[in-house]
């Protein structure tokens, strides 16, 4: 018989830096983790298809509490697409509903088209997506046949960078707001140089701050439960590009049971800030407690308390 594997030591509290293979969902791989490794509480700061790979967030315990301040982060994205087709899905798992030659298309018009990504505003939000019509994703509205109301979107692309371009492929990198859709991106290039384009191969590099660097792949995370606790990022540690304060056990006590404290605070407390910054404060051991932002309340700059992370159970009486 063979040698049993050591699970992991229990539910953590923090974040794992994934990186999502091609072909299976992120639903998938979450689903992989919780079960393979015993964490019950596990969610993620933005999905990708199952053709794309690349660095996927898995939040764990009190780190889903963080989500929200994960999932605006921009990303990066490297990809390949394949012009003179269009399929119904924006990728090459889709079915295939034109065909156009690329007689008339040079590397140069490629590269100009996908530079001109820098002054889209909006784009199209694909048929065969999460995005919901009238509570319904869109997706099951496609899959049945359904009309599919066409939704566009409001993005800001912040770098484009044509990579090596033989037709019929490109290559591409991009570094945009998050929530773009690739396969659009793709999609409407193909409509401007007339010849129909779909995404085929697609790497998130990063979603900022966290990049390939920090990721791990699923086989190991899966194939060594015993070193997971080693490969997640703790709670204090998620979000890097905050400030943090060290808050006495008495304030910390007051933060615990909702109040708003003063920006500057009391003598002897690091409590300064500017107006709209983001901090999570921490007891003096460093052990979370809330994040926070610096909010003008009554006439007074104050630390509005945006999410509480303490254990259930540690609020005050």
């Amino acid at each position: 018989m063979g040698r049993r594997r050591k699970r992991s030591e229990g539910q953590l509290d923090g974040l794992l830096v994934l990186y999502k293979p091609s072909g299976p969902t992120s639903a998938g791989c979450l689903n992989s983790i919780k079960h393979g490794l015993g964490q019950g509480k596990i969610g993620h700061a933005g999905t990708l298809d199952p053709l794309a790979e690349g660095v996927l967030l898995v939040l764990l315990g009190r780190g889903t509490k963080v989500a929200g301040y994960l999932t605006s982060g921009n990303k990066i994205y490297s990809g390949q697409m394949r012009l003179g087709v269009t399929t119904d899905t924006f990728d090459m798992e889709g079915k295939v509903v034109a065909e156009a030659p690329l007689d008339t298309i040079s590397q140069d018009d490629v590269r100009m088209a996908i530079l001109s990504w820098k002054d889209l505003t909006e784009q199209e939000v694909p048929a065969y997506s999460a995005a919901k019509h009238e509570g319904r994703p869109l997706y099951e509205l496609a899959r049945k046949g359904e009309a599919v109301p066409v939704k566009e979107k409001s993005i800001e692309i912040h770098e484009v960078e044509p990579l090596e371009i033989e037709l019929p492929t490109a290559r591409f990198r991009v570094r945009c707001q998050a929530g773009t859709y690739i396969r659009s991106l793709v999609h409407s290039l193909g409509i401007r140089l007339g010849c129909g384009a779909a995404l085929a191969q697609l790497t998130r590099e990063a979603c900022e701050p966290f990049g390939l660097a920090d990721a791990h792949s699923l086989d190991a995370v899966l194939g060594e439960p015993e070193r997971f606790a080693e490969r997640v990022i703790p709670l204090g540690k998620m979000l890097p590009h905050w400030r943090t304060i060290a808050l006495s056990t008495t304030l910390a006590a007051l933060v615990k049971n909702g109040a708003w404290l003063p920006v500057g605070g009391p003598s002897g407390q690091e409590l300064l800030g500017e107006p709209g910054e983001h901090v999570m404060l921490v007891e003096e051991s460093g052990e979370p407690v809330a994040l926070a932002q610096a909010t003008t309340k009554d006439g007074m700059l104050r630390w509005m308390i945006l999410r509480g992370l303490w254990q259930d159970g540690d609020a005050a009486a």
